[in-house]
């Protein structure tokens, strides 16, 4: 082959190579428009999800105003200015100088879950409100003629005083299938911005806070804002999946952290309100807590495993069961237990008179117990957490400090008993709490009685010695301690 020839390949194959990277970068900007393509066609469908669901949702919300009356006098205390002195009865009815209490006007939101008119919302959006109009969707207003409310769960029922109603109705979805991470929208009517759609992401499960107590949360970061209390939070099928009930905020506005109470806890309570006018509970007849980190070590569990157990009130159906202090209840019905709020919305809806399988781990080890249910009780005593201020702690014949823990306590007089509620109590008083102990910063107050140390009871000062210096404080003291009426587990360091 001659040196022409040579060159002639040579600028052959290089043509060909440089054919081949040209398609080879056309093929792959091709293939990366195509993912784009689909990366925004993915987009846009969820987006139509989005869509669907608020056009689904938003003709069953509802604007819930509410009017309360002015109230004079004594029965609200604080208004009257002479309250405590000479002239108090004589502005019982009326206040003085122009002063007059006003009347107040509310807002929020409801969902619509009966054709009829039945409107589901918030126990506090109608609380103590002498008269409530719903708008509609389409700018109807209606009187409210009818509310039941239960104020442990936060749900009120509203009927409409309209007949014949042919109302667009909601759809209930499944809240026990949702996960952290699903996609959620929610809609209502915060700051009286009607039919105001937000989506968000369930941020986490099994939340609880003190003003909804006997259930377990949903959390969201769906803007929810004052207004929106009652409105319903939606799946992408569109369907009620929880009512927006709460959020947690250090402006009073929207900071990411919402809560709706869970569609399954809704759609019972708001079945017990239609039917009975108001909700039959069953109980056990236990004080429970969750399993903090340390509590779990010391009893050899892990934290998820179930609820402790720190009093059980004698004559309930825990009493009967042959539950006891200090058991970690891990199983109700069938059902594993991994907080407190949860088992508070399993037992309450188990069928009264019914017998119902509990596992207790007592000592590391299961333990199965029968359970008769029982309706909850109409009457519940009053806890009283703390000695009032003028009841001073006299000192004891026989203290006992302990620096290392930082308290100090002395056998409990029997008068002292009495005046604290603690008749019949055996344990030890604690007279002083160091300030800048880890005691103090578990809660441990003077005036409470510890009743057991290390799962040992101490009903004397020499036991509680005993027990606390047997112990390795390094690794936490288990106490049993007293509050008022009721007992909690800490573990002191």
């Amino acid at each position: 082959m001659n040196r022409t020839t040579s060159g002639f390949a040579r600028h052959v194959r290089v043509s060909r190579a440089l054919v081949a990277l040209v398609l080879c970068l056309g093929l792959a900007g091709s293939a990366a428009a195509q993912q784009a393509d689909r990366d925004v066609e993915h987009a846009k469908a969820l987006s139509r999800a989005f869509r669907k669901a608020a056009e689904k949702a938003i003709p069953t919300v509802v604007k819930i105003s509410t009017h309360t009356k002015a109230r004079v006098g004594p029965r609200l205390p604080g208004e009257n200015p002479f309250r405590g002195t000479p002239f108090e009865d004589l502005f019982k009815d009326e206040l003085p100088f122009g002063l007059r209490p006003t009347p107040r006007e509310g807002l929020g939101s409801g969902v619509i879950i009966d054709p009829a008119g039945i409107i589901l919302t918030n126990a506090h959006v109608v609380d103590g409100a002498d008269e409530i109009t719903v708008q509609l969707s389409d700018g109807r207003e209606y009187k409210v003629k009818d509310v039941k409310a239960d104020k442990g769960v936060d749900v009120a029922v509203l009927r409409l005083d309209a007949a014949d109603l042919k109302l667009p109705a909601a759809r209930f979805g499944n809240s026990d299938e949702l996960e952290i991470g699903d996609w959620v929208i929610a809609v209502g009517n915060p700051f009286e911005l009607e039919a105001t759609v937000s989506a968000g992401i369930i941020s986490a499960k099994g939340r609880s806070l003190e003003a909804v107590g006997r259930t377990a949360l949903l959390q969201t970061d769906a803007a929810i804002n004052p207004g929106n209390s009652g409105g319903p939070l939606l799946n992408l099928d569109g369907e009620v999946i929880g009512i927006s009930t709460a959020i947690a905020t250090l402006n009073g506005g929207y900071q990411g952290v919402g809560f709706a109470i869970p569609a399954s806890t809704v759609r019972w309570v708001a079945g017990q309100l239609i039917e009975h006018g108001a909700v039959k509970r069953a109980y056990l007849g236990v004080s429970i807590n969750d399993l903090a980190p340390e509590i779990a070590a010391k009893f050899g569990v892990r934290r998820n495993q179930g609820v402790i157990v720190e009093q059980v009130h004698p004559n309930t159906p825990a009493a009967k069961a042959g539950i006891r202090e200090g058991d970690i209840i891990a199983e109700v019905a069938g059902q594993k237990i991994t907080s407190r709020p949860q088992m508070q919305g399993i037992v309450e809806r188990l069928p009264v008179g019914s017998k119902q399988p509990v596992v207790v781990l007592r000592d590391g080890k299961p333990v199965a117990l029968q359970l008769s249910v029982e309706a909850f009780p109409d009457r519940i005593v009053a806890v009283r957490e703390t000695p009032q201020e003028d009841e001073s702690l006299p000192a004891g014949t026989d203290d006992y400090k302990n620096e290392r823990l930082g308290i100090e306590v002395t056998d409990m007089p029997a008068d002292l008993a009495r005046r604290l509620g603690y008749e019949g109590v055996k344990g030890v008083l604690v007279m002083k709490v160091d300030v800048n102990s880890h005691a103090y910063r578990k809660g441990l107050r003077e005036g409470m009685t510890i009743l057991s140390v290390e799962r040992q009871p101490v009903a004397t000062v020499a036991e509680f010695k005993e027990r606390v210096e047997r112990a390795d404080a390094d690794r936490g003291v288990l106490l049993l301690v007293r509050v008022g009426t009721s007992n909690k587990f800490i573990v002191v360091d």
